[in-house]
């Protein structure tokens, strides 16, 4: 275990079709927040020892759209250590992204990757005996 401010966990994740909502093949933006919950979860047992549980986000920014399809990186880097709260900053990324238009199958690695959601969250992690 490392407490140190600074410390990063990436996980990624393909998007299934099954999760899209809305015309386009758009998928809700609660989406990359359930990836949040996840990284942030390693984030913890990486740092205390323990899944931890999440308070508040105090900013949540969405700024560009998910499609089914979609791979997604979803990072947690920890930014603030209190006694026992942590603050995190997230950022979720399009990395891969389908072209329908080549083909049913066919996608494309995007370089730069288009970032989806920018957000601060608290966690709280619990005492140690």
């Amino acid at each position: 275990m490392s407490l140190t401010e600074g410390h990063t966990v990436t996980h990624r994740r393909y998007v299934p079709h099954s999760h899209a909502h809305y015309g386009g093949n758009l998928v809700d933006g609660a989406y990359t927040l359930g990836l949040f919950g996840d990284v942030a979860t390693e984030l913890l047992i990486r740092t205390d020892g323990d899944e931890g549980l999440f308070a508040a986000y105090s900013t949540v920014e969405f700024l560009a759209p998910v499609h089914a399809g979609d791979v997604l990186e979803a990072t947690a880097t920890l930014v603030r250590i209190g006694t026992r709260s942590r603050e995190i900053a997230f950022e979720a990324r399009v990395v891969c992204r389908s072209a329908p238009h080549r083909g049913p199958s066919a996608a494309d690695v995007l370089d730069p990757p288009v970032v989806v959601t920018r957000a601060r969250g608290t966690v709280v992690a619990p005492g140690h005996p």
